[in-house]
């Protein structure tokens, strides 16, 4: 039997306080709809139905590229009402599973059991928890069969100290949603078409409903306001720090680490305090990231040393290189093996060769390096003009005075010596020596300017 998703995304979140509809809330750097989305594709399935109501074509534009198939509930009028929605999309031969787009930490394997679950029968996912209160509770017979859930809001006071919580998670087939959906009511407090109601009309009609349980309630909780979703984001954290460290990573602090995409680390990696890793982000072995680092889409080779507040942006840097403190490796930089970026040095699509040395107060870009080259301090490529940006060369070898100014498009051949202060327009051929400064001259007998009195 195919399986079919149904997610369901269509709240406003009025209790987040933003005007971002509440799915496209970041979640460890994704949309909580995203979170949703990866979970199910492990799964799977034939299809994906997204239901959507507030910022629909919001969020439609930022999972624009995806194969997901779309549906708009105008009116918002429960979970029945929105699954009952995507029916018409939906094959009466398939499994319908329906998940939530604020409850993202729910895992493939739960949701494979609950969907092995449904062979011929509603499947629902419960919870126990320690404070229920606010949740549907799960009632059932003396034998400990399901009977039906009760919306906290309709149950009585005995009922509501039962701690099995209905986390509004099913699966089941979908010729009996067909069957039963049309048939719910919304004779309750809320006057909603609640989903859980189409157990209670199969239990009515004979026909058994099973239950999976999440071990941990965290996989199950959903998202209302901004504490809960801060909750979310340091339980993930502490996952993806724990996973890291049973992998062989040392960090100096696992409270202290966020990782808003995908970290991979090599052997002997230490991460120190309050270190940032977003996008794609490799670590080659042996590589040290100081404290306050922000690594978004890089890559760093072994051995390498990333100093303390440092900022790496879709850069590439090479084995045994070192890096910082205080630099900022913008689009498009590549670092050769053991090259050096210092303090205060600003690179962009930037490839500086084996060795190269930018230490001290630079900027750096559009710049080909080559080996071996010393860019002094306060250096600049002036690689705009206005318009266009333009390309300067620097050779095997050369040699960059302090506080040069490269007005780009230049070459400056292998070996290649600019004086401090010098600001180069024309090339500067294979070991040739570039003055590009006024002429110094000394006044004697000068005085220096002094103060008048002020009337």
């Amino acid at each position: 039997m195919s399986l079919e998703v149904v997610i369901l995304a269509a709240g406003q979140g009025s209790r987040m306080r933003s005007s971002l509809p509440k799915v496209l809330h970041l979640l460890a750097g994704k949309p909580l709809l995203a979170h949703v989305i990866d979970s199910a594709q492990q799964l799977s399935p034939t299809a994906i139905h997204v239901v959507v109501g507030h910022g629909a074509e919001q969020v439609r534009s930022v999972f624009g590229e995806q194969a997901l198939f779309w549906i708009e509930q105008r009116q918002q009028l429960g979970t029945g009402h929105a699954v009952l929605q995507a029916l018409p999309a939906i094959g009466e031969g398939s499994t319908v599973l329906v998940l939530y787009g604020d409850v993202p930490l729910v895992s493939p394997g739960i949701l494979q059991a609950l969907v092995a679950a449904a062979a011929g029968a509603p499947a629902l996912l419960t919870a126990t928890l320690e404070d229920p209160a606010g949740y549907g509770r799960v009632l059932r017979d003396a034998d400990g069969a399901f009977m039906a859930v009760v919306e906290h809001k309709d149950a009585t006071d005995s009922e509501r100290g039962v701690r099995e919580v209905n986390t509004g998670i099913l699966a089941a087939p979908a010729s009996l949603l067909h069957r039963y959906l049309p048939s719910v009511d919304n004779s309750n407090q809320q006057q909603e078409y609640y989903l859980p109601d189409v157990l209670s009309l199969a239990v009515a009609d004979g026909v058994p409903v099973q239950t999976a349980s999440a071990a941990n309630p965290l996989e199950v909780m959903g998202v209302n306001d901004q504490l809960q979703l801060s909750r979310l984001e340091r339980e993930l954290q502490r996952q993806r720090a724990e996973a890291l460290m049973q992998a062989g990573v040392r960090l100096a602090d696992p409270a202290r680490i966020d990782i808003r995409g995908s970290l991979q680390c090599g052997q002997d990696v230490f991460i120190d305090v309050n270190c940032v890793f977003a996008g794609e982000v490799v670590l080659g072995d042996g590589v040290s990231i100081g404290p306050n680092c922000v690594l978004q889409d890089a890559t760093v080779g072994e051995g390498s040393e990333i100093c303390a507040m440092s900022h790496l942006e879709s850069a590439s840097v090479g084995s045994a290189c070192n890096v910082g403190p205080y630099a900022r490796l913008r689009p498009g930089t590549r670092l050769g093996d053991q090259a050096r970026v210092g303090n205060f040095v600003e690179t962009k699509k930037a490839n500086i060769g084996v060795g190269s040395k930018v230490n001290h107060l630079s900027y750096v870009g559009d710049c080909e390096m080559g080996a071996g080259v010393n860019v002094g301090a306060g250096t600049i490529t002036c690689n705009y003009d206005g318009v266009n940006k333009h390309i300067t060369r620097i050779g095997d070898g050369a040699f960059v005075g302090s506080n040069a100014t490269l007005v780009a498009p230049v070459e400056i051949g292998a070996d290649g010596f600019v004086a401090a202060g010098s600001t180069i327009t024309r090339p500067v051929a294979t070991g040739e020596l570039a003055v590009g400064r006024g002429k110094q001259r000394n006044i004697q007998g000068w005085t220096r300017p002094g103060k008048t009195d002020k009337d």
